[in-house]
């Protein structure tokens, strides 16, 4: 039988009107904000409206650390809500918004795949509502008024050389990572170094995922540190007056989107940081608002649990007052063989001696959600290639850990196949089991935070940074930024720094290369080992196989 790609079934969608998945969720139509007939905005005056409602149970969806294909976690996440709905309860999801560097770059779309998708899926992993490009707009907007200030006389005495504020822009170009701009004389301002991010990893698109309202958006935009003067005093972005027009800029992208899955429950996508170099959550507001609407409630974090579930429950729930219910881990036959030592080109042939060896990944990934006293499941994504053998090796080894390994079809089956999975994550949820607390307090000092983060949940026996660095961490300590949170960028692939260290390494070293203050988002980002916040395209991009059919169909985009 001939699998349909993910495209060709997410065309075939019998798609409802977005006003009626509204109504499903109990939202009338004039709090909706249409984007055609299949998406839409929550107007900030209906979530106003919402505030004194009981809260449902929150449940996070993260994963073993991926191979370069990624493993299905937002499938899952799909899948699981979609599973819950079926089962009888009031469920919605809650997403980041894909980001089009990879789109075209790697990993191609992230709106789910085969039965467990949202939809409409071209438009999600594309322009969607915009909100991306008015990310990339407000930041650029800082940058050129950062500029422009110092042309016209420099009145906030900006230290050229300690302009920290990059550019941005939603795609991958490495060419752009160090550059030197305003060439070309004096009426191009004054010559200096400078380079672009990718958008997910902006400032701004942290400050927009976890602000409360638009009046929590300006005050946090006007505490962006963009530059020093030269007695290292800090430059923000309200010094330039920068803050009014980018919230204006910024105000209809922080209503949540209201979108469907393929069998029309109600997802929420909105905000797209990365894990491996942001804090890999979809924005607070979506998620607080979700909660009051449903009774259940599923969100993803990016990448394996060792990055998007630590920033999740350290970053996210600390800084909004989330309690998550319940934890799925999502591991599949294919990591945990890739963990094992198995070679790309060979993930589909049967090893159990080399899964078994690639559990340990696992292990540690179900002990770390543990320390944050949230209850785990584990759901195993299934492929065709799996094996009875393999499968009942990650069940046993997940019982010895103390937890379930359900197996989940959601992929081929829709929410027929995450019915087990449902009914387990109720259960969960529904007995209390949850203790939640983060990982460290906000009192001690920021070196001592990563030190926690490397010790206690990638294995490392140290965290390595020069006099440089710890001289930074303890300024920031005195101007009063000493209780944020740290949100470290590392590899995906590996606990460690080195991508191609896999398992569970242990009495590893964490370089730490850079450090960056995000005084509006409210942490510290510890850049380590090679990692980059401004990706490059692979030798084969995507975009090389994405174009139009002679009808007019897009082909290629999954």
């Amino acid at each position: 039988m001939a699998f349909k790609s993910d495209i060709e079934i997410a065309r075939e969608a019998r798609k409802k009107p977005i006003q009626e998945i509204g109504a499903g969720l109990g939202v009338p139509a004039e709090a909706l904000l249409p984007f055609g007939h299949d998406k839409a905005k929550l107007t900030a005056e209906f979530i106003a409206t919402l505030q004194d409602r009981p809260n449902g149970k929150l449940i996070l969806v993260t994963a073993v650390n991926p191979t370069p294909a990624g493993e299905g976690k937002t499938t899952t996440t799909v899948g699981l809500g979609d599973g819950l709905n079926r089962i009888g309860k009031k469920a919605a999801i809650c997403l980041r918004e894909p980001s089009l560097g990879p789109c075209f770059g790697m990993k191609g779309g992230a709106a789910g795949g085969g039965y467990a998708q949202v939809v409409p899926m071209e438009d999600i992993n594309l322009h969607f509502t915009g909100d991306f490009h008015a990310i990339t707009s407000a930041h650029n907007l800082l940058s050129a008024m950062i500029d422009n200030h110092v042309y016209w006389g420099n009145e906030q005495e900006i230290d050229v050389r300690r302009i920290t504020w990059r550019r941005v822009m939603d795609m991958n170009d490495r060419a752009l990572r160090e550059i030197v701009s305003s060439l070309g004389g004096v009426a191009n301002g004054f010559p200096r170094e400078a380079g672009f991010d990718i958008t997910v990893a902006s400032e701004i698109m942290a400050i927009l995922c976890l602000s409360d309202d638009l009046k929590d958006l300006q005050r946090r935009l006007g505490d962006i540190i963009v530059a020093y003067r030269r007695d290292r005093s800090p430059v923000y972005a309200r010094d330039v007056k920068a803050d009014g027009a980018m919230t204006v800029l910024l105000q209809q992208a922080m209503q949540p989107n209201l979108v469907q899955t393929l069998e029309n429950n109600p997802a929420f996508i909105h905000g797209g940081p990365f894990a491996n170099i942001a804090h890999g959550c979809n924005s607070v507001i979506a998620t607080k608002t979700a909660l009051k609407l449903a009774d259940y409630v599923v969100t993803e974090a990016g990448f394996g649990a060792d990055l998007g579930a630590e920033k999740f429950f350290d970053i996210k729930c600390r800084k909004a007052g989330l309690k998550p219910a319940a934890a799925v881990i999502v591991a599949t036959v294919r990591a945990l063989k890739s963990n094992g030592g198995v070679g790309k080109d060979a993930l589909d042939q049967e090893n159990v001696a080399a899964l078994k060896k690639g559990c340990v990944n696992l292990r540690r990934h179900i002990a770390n959600v543990k320390q944050f006293g949230v209850p785990v499941v584990v759901a195993i994504n299934h492929f065709a290639s799996d094996t009875e053998a393999e499968i009942d090796a990650v069940r046993v080894y997940a019982e010895s850990q103390g937890v379930d390994a359900i197996l989940c079809r959601h992929w081929a089956e829709g929410s027929a196949g995450t019915e087990d999975l449902a009914r387990r994550v109720v259960e969960i949820a529904e007995s209390g089991a949850a203790q939640f607390a983060p990982l460290y307090t906000d009192d001690i000092p920021l070196f001592e935070k990563m030190e926690t983060i490397a010790k206690r949940i990638y294995g490392a026996n140290e965290v390595l940074a020069d006099t440089k660095i710890r001289k930074q961490l303890h300024e920031w300590e005195e101007q009063g930024f000493g209780n944020l949170p740290v949100c470290m960028a590392k590899t995906q692939y590996s606990f460690s720094t080195d991508p191609n260290l896999k398992g569970a390494p242990i009495d590893h070293g964490v370089p730490v290369r850079e450090v960056r203050l995000a005084a509006g988002a409210g942490f510290v980002v510890a850049i380590c080992g090679q990692i980059m916040t401004m990706p490059g395209l692979p030798r084969i991009p995507s975009a090389e196989a994405i174009g139009l059919s002679q009808s007019g169909l897009i082909e290629g985009l999954f």
